[in-house]
C-alpha cells in the first residue's frame, strides 16, 4: 500500500509538473508576442528609415539590403513598362486592323450593287469574298476575347498584393517563428533542475510562397493589418510545442541506493504549412486558386528566389552513380538503398516520412532510423544530428557520414544536414531530394562540419 500511494503521489507531481511547464511556456510566448506586438507599431518607422536609407545610397549602391529592394523594384518597374508596352502594341496592331476592316467594309458595300449588275455572272466570287470578311470579323472579336481571358489570367496566376506588403507579413511569420525557436533555445536556462533535457524537434520554418499564395486567395491584395488575425491562426495550428516531465527512479551500483532521475522531454511538431492550409475548408475554387499560385510562384519568383527550399530546382535529380567500391561498406549501402527511393520528393518544412515528403533533417534521420544498421536518432534538427556524431575532418570524411552546413537560414549552429556520399557528392532533400555536388559556391560558401554517426 505504501509503494502504491507513492507511486500515485509521484504521478500527481509528474501531473503537477507538466502544466506548470506548460504554463511557463505559455507565459514565455505571450511575453514573446508582447514583444512582437511592439514591433508591429515601429513597422512604418523602420520602412520609412529604409527607403531614406536607399535614397541616400543610390549613387553608392554600396548597401546590400537596399541594392536588394532597388533589384526588385526595377524587376517591378520593368515587368509593368512590359505589360503598357504590350498592350499598347497590341491596341495599336488591333486599332489598324479595325480601321482597315472598316475602310474595305464600306468601299466594298458602296460597289457591290455595281458589280452585282455589271458582272452577274461573278457574282459568286462576290459572296465568297463576303464570307472571308465575316471570318476575318469573326477573328477579329475572338482576338478582342483573347486579350480579355489572357488580363483574367494574369490577375489568377500572380500575387495581387504590392511586394512590400508581401515582404512585411513574411517578416511577421518569420517573427513568431524566430520567438518559438528562442523558447527552445532557453529551455535549459527557463527550466532548471533537471538531470536531463530529450528534444524531440521538427524544423522551425516554411515555403514563403505558400503562405502567400494563401493570403492572396483569402485577401486578394491584402496587408499587415487585415491579416495579423489569420497569422496568429495558422501559426497556432503549424506548431505544436510540450513540455513533459518525467521523474524516474534509479539505482545508483556503486551505493547500492535508489534516487529520482528527473528528465524533461521537449517536443516541437511542425504540422507543415502546406497540411495547415490544405485544412482551413478553402472551397474547391480557392484550392484551385492556391496551387496555381504555388505553379507560378504568383508571377513573383523573384520575392524570395535565394530560399533554396522554396525553389524547385528542375533537372536530373537521379542521374548520379554512387562508385561501386564504395557500395562495398555494409552499412553505407543500406544507407543508400533506403535514401534513393525517395529521390524526386519534394522539400517539405517539418517533413518527416514518406507520407508528407521530408526537409532536410527528416529525410536524413528518416534514413539513419530504417537503414538496418541499428541506428535510432529518433526526429531531430541538423543542429541534434551533429550532436550525434563525433566531427571528421574533410581528409578524413568517408561515403555514410554526415556533412553540415549552416546560415542557410536563420538558425544557430547546423542549419543543414546531407549524406555524404564522396567524390565531393552529396544526397540531401534539396527541393527535390536529389544528388548535388559540394563544390558550388553556395555549398562552399555554407560548409561547416563533417560529422560520423556514433555507434
Amino acid at each position: 500500500m505504501d509503494d502504491e500511494r507513492k507511486k500515485n503521489s509521484e504521478d500527481k507531481n509528474s501531473g503537477v509538473q507538466s502544466i506548470e511547464a506548460g504554463l511557463s511556456v505559455a507565459h514565455v510566448y505571450a511575453e514573446k508576442l508582447e514583444k512582437y506586438n511592439y514591433k508591429k507599431k515601429q513597422r512604418a518607422r523602420k520602412l520609412r528609415k529604409h527607403m531614406a536609407e536607399d535614397r541616400a545610397v543610390q549613387k553608392s549602391e554600396s548597401n546590400p539590403q537596399s541594392k536588394a529592394r532597388q533589384r526588385a523594384q526595377v524587376k517591378k518597374e520593368a515587368q509593368r513598362k512590359v505589360q503598357n508596352r504590350s498592350s499598347k502594341e497590341a491596341a495599336n496592331q488591333f486599332g489598324d486592323i479595325s480601321r482597315k476592316f472598316v475602310d474595305k467594309a464600306e468601299d466594298l458595300t458602296g460597289k457591290f450593287a455595281e458589280f452585282i449588275t455589271e458582272h452577274f455572272e461573278e457574282s459568286f466570287v462576290v459572296m465568297v469574298v463576303m464570307v472571308l470578311i465575316l471570318v476575318i470579323g469573326a477573328l477579329f472579336s475572338s482576338c478582342g476575347s483573347a486579350l480579355t481571358g489572357t488580363s483574367h489570367v494574369g490577375v489568377t496566376t500572380s500575387y495581387t498584393s504590392d511586394d512590400e506588403d508581401i515582404y512585411e507579413v513574411e517578416d511577421d511569420y518569420r517573427e513568431l517563428e524566430e520567438a518559438l525557436q528562442e523558447i527552445i533555445d532557453n529551455v535549459e536556462t527557463d527550466h532548471t533542475g533537471y538531470d536531463e533535457y530529450q528534444y524531440y524537434l521538427d524544423n522551425i520554418g516554411h515555403n514563403p510562397y505558400q503562405l502567400a499564395a494563401v493570403l492572396t486567395v483569402l485577401y486578394e491584395q491584402y496587408k499587415d493589418s487585415y491579416v495579423r488575425g489569420t497569422l496568429a491562426e495558422i501559426f497556432e495550428r503549424q506548431y505544436y510545442l510540450s513540455f513533459n516531465p518525467v521523474t524516474e527512479t534509479r539505482t545508483d551500483e556503486d551505493k547500492g541506493a535508489q534516487y529520482e532521475y528527473r528528465i524533461l522531454k521537449v517536443t516541437l511538431v511542425n504540422r507543415t504549412l502546406d497540411t495547415v492550409i490544405r485544412g482551413l475548408g478553402l472551397s474547391a475554387d480557392q484550392m484551385a486558386r492556391y496551387e496555381v499560385l504555388l505553379e507560378t510562384y504568383g508571377n513573383k519568383r523573384y520575392l524570395f528566389e535565394e530560399d533554396i527550399y522554396s525553389i524547385v530546382e528542375p533537372g536530373r535529380y537521379g542521374e548520379y552513380d554512387v562508385p561501386p567500391e564504395a557500395l562495398t561498406n555494409t552499412r553505407f549501402s543500406n544507407m543508400i538503398r533506403e535514401a534513393e527511393k525517395y529521390l524526386g520528393y519534394p522539400y517539405v518544412w517539418g517533413g518527416s516520412k514518406p507520407s508528407t515528403s521530408f526537409d532536410c533533417s527528416g529525410f536524413v534521420c528518416w534514413v539513419i532510423n530504417h537503414s538496418n544498421n541499428g541506428w535510432n536518432v529518433g526526429r531531430t534538427t541538423a543542429n541534434g544530428l551533429l550532436g550525434r556524431c563525433t566531427r571528421v575532418s574533410a581528409s578524413e570524411a568517408q561515403p555514410g557520414d554526415l556533412i553540415f552546413f549552416k546560415g542557410t537560414y536563420d538558425v544557430k549552429g547546423a542549419s543543414h544536414v546531407a549524406i555524404y556520399v564522396g567524390n565531393g557528392m552529396m544526397l540531401h532533400a534539396g527541393n527535390p531530394i536529389q544528388y548535388t555536388s559540394i563544390n558550388t559556391n553556395y555549398w562552399r560558401k555554407h560548409f561547416y562540419t563533417y560529422g560520423r554517426i556514433n555507434g
